[in-house]
Order: structure tokens, then sequence, then C-alpha cells
């Protein structure tokens, strides 16, 4: 008997160290996330079996942080801009995106909070097939600073009309706090 106990409690020991409430992910609300993306950046945007784009980045957060309007500069996709408004709402967030040609989308998401990083969920439609679709926020941490140097924002997609158990990159942007060593070309 007390071989046992020695046995079931190694073996719990043994599952709290691999599986630590720090490894799952937690759903959060949008004012644990919006005032650290809040400012200015710069980076480029790719999309797959396309060359990046340089691009800059204004991401707005609401003094109630329950509204984050993140706006992409000319050139990243589109000729004009594309903004993304994500407003909480209860227990999901609506996300509304626009880029002045196609038709806006608006599709409802939960934020999910893992290690630092952040990630948006939900279901909606990409390029007219049904998909679950992840804007996962990862941080980029500085050399020589303790703090986050920016951003690297992967947009991803899980085609529900598909076989395959992965997500695909439909497009990547890096958020690089700006620099005098950092500027992007103008047009």
């Amino acid at each position: 008997m007390i071989h046992t106990c020695r046995f079931i409690l190694l073996l719990t020991a043994m599952l709290l160290l691999t599986h630590s409430p720090s490894s799952y992910a937690a759903k959060v609300t949008l004012d644990s996330f919006c005032g650290q993306l809040a400012g200015e950046w710069q980076g480029s945007a790719a999309n797959p079996n396309v060359a990046p784009k340089q691009v800059s980045t204004s991401v707005m957060c609401s003094a109630d942080k329950r509204n984050l309007y993140i706006s992409v500069s000319r050139g990243s996709r589109f000729s004009n801009s594309e903004t993304w408004w994500f407003r909480q709402q209860q227990d999901h967030i609506l996300l509304v995106y626009a880029n002045g040609i196609t038709d806006d989308i608006s599709q409802q998401l939960t934020l999910y909070e893992q290690a630092g990083s952040y990630s948006f969920l939900g279901k909606g439609d990409i390029n007219q097939r049904p998909a679950l679709v992840q804007l996962q926020f990862d941080p980029m941490m500085s050399d020589t600073k303790p703090s986050t140097a920016g951003w690297q924002w992967q947009q991803s997609a899980h085609y529900l009309d598909d076989d395959s158990e992965q997500y695909q990159v439909i497009r990547a942007i890096s958020l690089l706090k700006p620099s005098a060593n950092n500027t992007l070309p103008t047009e």
C-alpha cells in the first residue's frame, strides 16, 4: 500500500512538472493585451510565395481597453491601408476588417494568452472557404534589454474543407519599434 501511494505521488509530481499551468492557454479579455500592442510599428509583411513589403502599422487602444484598432499602411496587400477593429463584447471579441476594396468582414473571436503570446481564434471564411482563423501575436524580445522589441503577427487558417490538420500561414507581419536606423522607404 505504501509503495502504491509513493508511485501515485511520484506520478502526480511528474504530471505537475510536465503539465504546469503556464503551459496551457488561458482565455483572456482584450484589456490584458491592448496596451501592450499600442503604438507605432515598422516592419515587413509577407504572404506565402510573395516578396515581403515594408509596412508601417499604427495601433490604438481605447481608454477602457475594450477596443483595439490596427491600421496597416498602404502597400501591404492592397493599394490602400487596411484596418482591423477588435471590440470586446461580453465573453467574445468582434473583429471588423476593412481594406477599402472588398466588402468589410466581421467575425467573432476568442482571445487566449499563453506564455506571453496572444492568439485570437474563431471561425470564418477566407477566400470563400470556411476556415478556423488564428491571429497569433508572439513577442520578440530585445537582445540588449529585457523588454519586448516588437511582435510577430501571424495570420493563419485551417480550412474546414481540407483534410489537413495544420494551419496554413496566410500572412505574417513584423511589428518593430521604429528607430533612426530602421526607417521605411518612401513611395
